[in-house]
């Protein structure tokens, strides 16, 4: 049996008439940029997340960034957050001229530990930046209290997010500014790169609309250094369809990772640690991440046996040596180093069937001689 990571093929297909539809008259408008899809889009997302404004732009990356240029971070400050996550995160810290601070996980969620944010704080911070890592919130409601206290600014990392809530409240209700990210293996993907900040500060939305056409308002009037980071027209479309079925997809996510956990614990017991859904969260499942002994064997072994599987992350952001300025070593945040040897994640996706299920367990299990 070979089973993928994702299968995005059966998705297509699945919508493909919709979609080719959508596209010919998205090609018959020759309104590429900036029009009509985009919009509604943006207003779709925004709604979804209960605030007042989504601006698109070229990618998650782009988001982050551009959300946190909009809240004014730059030369000299310091923005923290998590060294277990993608690069985009502390990258985009880095392009605003800010210096990323990392602090150590909280070892059963994967997410920041807000226990550990205070004491990072300084007159230099002017930011905290936590990610949604797999698709469950962070602690927000403890990250509020602390960004209250010292008068700093939260921009949520939702890559992996899109749909998750915490008691009630959905991402960019909990913050400043929330950053999306459509890449295509999302659980709302586009067929390309694209992203989106959600927000409820109007200064923050107009700046970042400002800030994605190259700084200009009006047109050729540049006031800012801005970027291209335009959602195009194509690519909103397709979002569009994809939207009508996020909160489906969701739910069956959801659902396969109560199969898989169901499955592991009885055949496996203890041997693997299965994912952590947090009291009062919706945890969405954009991955659904173990912990094992001896992971790259494991991997191997599974590969062997025809299943994609996946590290994120290998390398925490800390120990990359892009950052190697900025003073970390091995040993100084320990719990995402040991997630770093520890974490893998296994196929789950919408139409993900039982049988293929059954078949990662038990040859896990096999591989452990359960």
């Amino acid at each position: 049996m070979n089973i993928p990571m994702l299968d995005l093929k059966k998705q297509y297909q699945d919508l493909r008439i919709d979609i080719l539809e959508e596209l010919d008259k998205v090609m018959c408008s020759s309104q590429f940029i900036l029009g009509s899809n985009l919009k509604k889009l943006e207003q779709d997302i925004a709604n979804f997340s209960n605030v007042s404004h989504g601006i698109g732009c070229g990618s998650g990356s782009d988001a982050i960034h551009i959300a946190l240029q909009a809240l004014g971070i730059s030369d000299g400050d310091e923005v923290i957050t998590t060294p277990f996550t993608f690069f985009a995160t502390g990258g985009s810290i880095v392009r605003t001229g800010a210096k990323p601070v990392f602090i150590d996980i909280d070892p059963v969620t994967f997410n920041i530990d807000p226990m550990r944010v205070e004491e990072a704080i300084n007159e230099k911070t002017k930011a905290i930046l936590p990610v949604h890592l797999y698709g469950q919130l962070s602690d927000m409601e403890q990250l509020s209290i602390i960004a209250n206290k010292h008068n700093i600014k939260i921009v949520e990392d939702a890559a992996q997010a899109i749909g998750s809530k915490q008691n009630g409240k959905t991402v960019g209700q909990l913050s400043d500014a929330a950053a999306y990210s459509f890449f295509p293996t999302k659980n709302l993907g586009a067929y390309g790169d694209a992203g989106m900040i959600v927000t409820n500060d109007d200064n923050i939305a107009e700046k970042s609309r400002v800030i994605r056409v190259h700084g200009s308002k009006p047109k050729y009037f540049h006031h800012v250094l801005g970027y291209n980071s335009r959602l195009d027209e194509l690519q909103a479309a397709i979002l569009n369809i994809k939207f009508r079925y996020l909160e489906k997809w969701n739910d069956l996510r959801r659902q396969k990772a109560i199969t898989y956990t169901n499955l592991l614990r009885d055949r496996l017991g203890t041997t693997v640690i299965t994912p952590f859904e947090e009291q009062g969260n919706y945890h969405v499942f954009h991955q659904y991440t173990i912990r094992v002994n001896q992971r790259d064997k494991l991997q191997q072994f599974l590969k062997d046996q025809g299943i994609s599987t996946m590290v994120y992350y290998p390398l925490p952001l800390h120990l990359q040596p892009v950052f190697e300025g900025l003073g970390y070593k091995e040993g100084d945040l320990p719990q995402a180093e040991k997630a770093a040897k520890e974490a893998l994640s296994l196929p789950i996706f919408p139409e993900l069937n039982m049988e293929q299920q059954e078949y990662v367990v038990m040859k896990i299990a096999d591989f452990y001689g359960k």
